[in-house]
């Protein structure tokens, strides 16, 4: 494999120096580009961008090649791909999100899902893996990702997006047992998704625990943190000679900072609830911090844009162990100019925290 160029977002994983503070996007290959709105419109619709690997990979590769300052690349698919792949027949609604054709309700609905090989039922994924790392030729590092177990249970669960988690909720307060054995098949299931993702190439993996922060806090540790642990132990750590970091995001998860940095991963995500300063004096050295700029703040003029990135830089802190990101994944109607301009300021005005 070719060496990277720039692996100064590896490095701030681990709490090793760099020159400026590392800086990607969450959703950074999406709507808000044209040229993405054209490539989807070529594939005809978002799952055809996703399950072919030629678009997935151009895809991935636009943002880095209209913003140089990217210090990584992030795979270009969907959450949804193992509930998916486990036979529930996702299919997305113009203006009503992602939707599945089967439901999950019952304990033999959930004893009766298969934990999919992730080269024969999502071979797809690891064609773009592999396709994004040859093409990507060491530029920046890549990033595989998966949604946490608590999340795919929820679409999985309610049948798409749900806003109080009706159904989900009561299972798990109904039949423990039930939701306990869905969430477990889900961790087998996405540790071995992420484990495919690192040999065919993937630098980095990042957990995706959306509705984590939608639990109550016993609950979160009980169905959410647990199975994310789970995950993280069973993830390679190091592959081609070097160490494969693991980002664990759980939204609205600022209550819980201190148990979700002894879950064993090398990174947490924060939204921008949290204050970054507050939250690197809780976590100490365990781990690194990524984020955590509201992503609204990109509909506000460049000047309003430098004038946060600074105020959160100055939070953090001067030494390593920081990967400025959005809080939350970049939102459609955000101007371009504005995320360049976001981009450009995370560079120039860290260098004065790592000299």
């Amino acid at each position: 494999m070719t060496a990277l160029k720039n692996d100064r977002f590896l490095r701030a994983l681990l709490k090793q120096p760099v020159d400026v503070t590392p800086v990607w996007m969450m959703r950074q290959a999406g709507r808000y580009l044209p040229e993405y709105r054209a490539s989807r419109a070529q594939a005809g619709d978002f799952m055809s961008l996703c399950m072919n690997p030629a678009f997935a990979c151009e895809v991935t590769l636009q943002p880095l090649d209209r913003y140089p300052q990217l210090d990584a690349a992030i795979l270009f698919s969907d959450i949804l791909t193992i509930p998916d792949a486990m036979g529930q027949g996702l299919y997305f609604e113009t203006g009503e999100g992602p939707r599945f054709k089967k439901v999950v309700s019952t304990l033999a609905d959930i004893e009766a899902l298969p934990i999919p090989d992730p080269q024969k039922d999502l071979g797809y994924v690891m064609d773009a893996v592999s396709t994004i790392r040859r093409e990507l030729n060491g530029r920046v590092p890549l990033i595989g990702f998966s949604g946490s177990p608590w999340t795919l249970a929820t679409y999985m669960v309610e049948g798409g997006s749900s806003k109080d988690f009706r159904k989900t909720k009561a299972m798990l307060y109904d039949n423990p047992q039930a939701m306990h054995l869905l969430l477990d098949k889900l961790a087998q299931s996405v540790t071995s998704y992420l484990n495919g993702q690192i040999k065919a190439g993937a630098q980095a993996v990042q957990i995706f625990d959306t509705w984590g922060g939608n639990l109550s806090a016993a609950a979160y540790q009980e169905f959410s943190l647990a199975y994310m642990k789970k995950i993280v132990s069973g993830l390679i750590r190091e592959h081609e000679g070097r160490k494969v970091p693991v980002i664990l995001f759980t939204k609205n998860g600022g209550l819980w900072l201190e148990s979700i940095a002894e879950a064993g991963a090398d990174a947490l995500g924060l939204d921008w609830t949290c204050d970054l300063g507050n939250a690197r004096a809780r976590v100490g050295d365990k781990v690194a911090l990524q984020g955590n700029m509201d992503p609204t703040v990109l509909y506000a003029k460049p000047e309003a844009i430098r004038s946060e990135v600074g105020r959160i830089l100055a939070s953090y802190g001067k030494g390593s162990g920081h990967v400025f990101n959005l809080g939350h994944g970049i939102t459609p109607e955000v101007d371009p100019e504005h995320a360049g301009a976001f981009l450009r300021a995370v560079h120039e005005l860290s260098a004065q925290y790592h000299e």
